[in-house]
């Protein structure tokens, strides 16, 4: 039996790097207003949103070389099954002004009232999809 749970070990780097990101930069940490401001282009606004998405996808190579179950599908959905779902995520972190990342791990640390209602309103759905998508297919 692990002595600490990976759940454990990334929260506490989640935690740390979003730390890290507003003492730094001064900014909150939503990976998706991260990657729309990197993909709007803006003038001295971009390499510190590249820095962050290289990031991001090194470090899960690196740990999928490490770790190699890290990152098993265990859902049973296919390629594009799981390609809708990201398209469906993107839609409503553009609909809700953020992600999980920002709402849920920034704003709630901040105790932001909207970010509250947000994040209940991401769990609450994720639950009703996933009970709605078990008893369809």
């Amino acid at each position: 039996m692990e002595i600490v749970s990976r759940p454990l070990i990334g929260g506490v780097i989640i935690a740390f790097t979003v730390s890290l990101m507003l003492l730094m930069n001064g900014r909150v940490t939503g990976i998706s207003g991260i990657v729309r401001g990197l993909l709007s282009f803006k003038k001295d606004d971009t390499s510190w949103r590249v820095a962050f998405f290289l990031g991001l996808v090194m470090g899960g190579f690196f740990i999928s070389r490490f770790i190699s179950d890290v990152f098993l599908n265990e859902s049973q959905r296919n390629l594009p099954q799981v390609a809708l779902a990201g398209i469906l995520v993107g839609f409503g972190t553009a609909m809700s002004n953020g992600c999980t990342s920002g709402h849920g791990v920034c704003g709630i640390s901040r105790l932001s009232i909207r970010s509250l209602i947000a994040t209940v309103t991401f769990i609450s759905f994720g639950v009703l999809s996933v009970f709605l998508i078990k008893r369809i297919f």
